[in-house]
């Protein structure tokens, strides 16, 4: 941080009903040269008054308040005037489930309040996702404000192979991804075929986040989506989320069939379940194996996905154009890691035609030219 231009701080708007709450943020925000507290509401209608009188490059927003909730608002502030967003969420179910709705409808982060503490790793978090989310390009956010939807989207259609597709033995689909991966995934997803190999996902949140997401994720999709259970076989279209209950998630080859095992987070390691640890379990395997990592802060997955591509892996990374933040998919690119880079609306079309055999690709051939 040293050496920034005071400046070129990030303007922050503060929305909280609590008191204390703001007046923490404000202090944790404050310290950081980088960022500069412009302004604290207590609730929508001050915080819609204040962004329309001062400038403001990111808003911190609580989403349980008093009389316009946060998700209403976010909702209201995509449709009329796109900013970053950070979400502010309790661990409750119904904040959990609330949260997901908001990274559906356009907020770039969600951060649980703290409740056992502040110490340095947590306010360390939250100064970086607050700020990385206000850096966000404005044609991203234009891009995410015009899929915002009023109400929860319907399901989507999942585009399947024009042919019966037959997918390579024991081939399975990794993916991994962080800040802004909630509506990435909600893109790439639906693409790949139902029928098709199993996907493992490790996106980074909160336990009780990915329980709402995966929840979220299986009432609009074709596939099975659960999170993953140890030692429970991956069956063919099913969509697996690594949980978020304090230990990693590895995988297991054996008998023709992948399984999920759960490893201890020793040492603690920055992410918890970690995209590496999930990608590095499966190198010996990795000719069977296509692998993608999307949208997210940090370099998490870099070196699993480049060990992937030397063992024979199909390696994708979403480019800079469509990521909220280029971090993830730039760290693993810096690296050779990956072999195609594209945009977030082709990564599902491109892994699900890198697992056909040569078989389908032959008889779609012939198929088109008679």
């Amino acid at each position: 941080m040293t050496g920034i231009n005071s400046a070129a701080a990030k303007k922050v708007l503060i929305v909280d009903d609590s008191r204390v709450m703001r007046a923490w943020l404000r202090s944790v925000l404050s310290a950081d040269p980088r960022l500069e507290v412009v302004g604290e509401a207590a609730d929508a209608v001050e915080a819609r008054d204040f962004i329309k009188r001062a400038p403001a490059d990111v808003v911190t927003l609580d989403i349980e308040m008093p009389g316009m909730s946060g998700l209403e608002f976010l909702t209201r502030l995509m449709r009329a005037r796109p900013m970053p967003v950070v979400m502010m969420s309790s661990l409750t179910a119904e904040g959990s489930e609330a949260a997901i709705q908001a990274l559906s409808r356009g907020a770039i982060d969600c951060m649980v309040k703290p409740t056992d503490g502040y110490n340095e790793d947590v306010t360390h978090d939250i100064c970086e996702r607050v700020y990385h989310a206000a850096c966000t390009r404005p044609s991203q956010l234009q891009m995410r404000a015009q899929s915002c939807p009023n109400t929860p989207p319907p399901a989507p259609t999942a585009t399947a192979p024009t042919t019966r597709a037959v997918y390579r033995r024991g081939a399975i689909i990794l993916i991994g991804a962080s800040t802004g991966g909630v509506a990435a995934l909600e893109t790439v997803l639906p693409t790949l075929d139902p029928q098709g190999p199993p996907v493992m996902v490790v996106q980074h949140m909160p336990g009780n986040f990915l329980t709402s997401f995966a929840e979220r994720l299986n009432r609009q999709l074709a596939q099975n989506v659960y999170l993953a259970e140890e030692g429970k076989p991956l069956e063919q279209g099913d969509i697996v989320l690594a949980p978020g209950n304090g230990r990693h998630t590895e995988l297991r080859y054996r008998g023709g069939q992948w399984f999920c095992q759960f490893v201890p987070n020793d040492p603690p390691a920055l992410h918890c379940p970690s995209v590496d640890v999930m990608f590095l379990s499966a190198v010996a395997q990795a000719k069977q194996i296509s692998a993608a990592l999307l949208t997210g802060l940090g370099r998490d997955g870099a070196d699993g996905l480049l060990k992937l591509s030397e063992g024979g892996a199909a390696t994708f990374g979403q480019n800079e154009d469509t990521c909220v933040v280029y971090g993830m998919p730039r760290a693993a690119k810096a690296l050779g890691a990956v072999q195609k880079e594209m945009s977030v609306d082709r990564i599902g079309a491109a892994i699900r035609d890198s697992r056909v055999s040569s078989t389908t690709r032959a008889g779609a051939a012939q198929a088109a030219e008679r």
